[in-house]
């Protein structure tokens, strides 16, 4: 069975701070193995939980691997059923091939100083 990550993206390296991601890469993983199927603009979406949820969860998504994300984020997130595993870097293709083979385990990090000073 296989299932789709989205990966916060900036030209083809995933983009460490969630909340200013342009765009999403999304990966179908089967088995091992990473196959991208996808990229979608996130451009008028920054800073915006519910709008990035609902438009990952829309488009089947069911994990996120990222960066950086701030805690409110992830509980957007998490409200519509994804995942987060957070503290991944790199080229999004190596990130979700390390993914799609359990190389990858969240570091449970929260980026404290995103949870203030935005206007949401």
């Amino acid at each position: 069975m296989s299932k789709k990550i989205a990966i916060p993206t900036n030209g083809e390296v995933l983009d460490a701070h969630f909340g200013r991601a342009e765009a999403f890469t999304v990966f179908e993983i089967e088995g091992a193995n990473a196959r991208k199927v996808g990229v979608l603009s996130a451009k008028d979406l920054q800073h915006q939980h519910e709008g990035l949820s609902n438009m990952l969860k829309n488009h089947g998504v069911e994990v996120l691997v990222c960066g950086g994300i701030g805690g409110g984020m992830i509980n957007g997130l998490k409200a519509v059923g994804l995942a987060v595993v957070t503290g991944a870097s790199g080229n999004v293709a190596d990130v979700a091939q390390a993914y799609a083979q359990g190389k990858i385990v969240s570091t449970g990090s929260v980026c404290q100083e995103h949870d203030h000073g935005h206007q949401h």
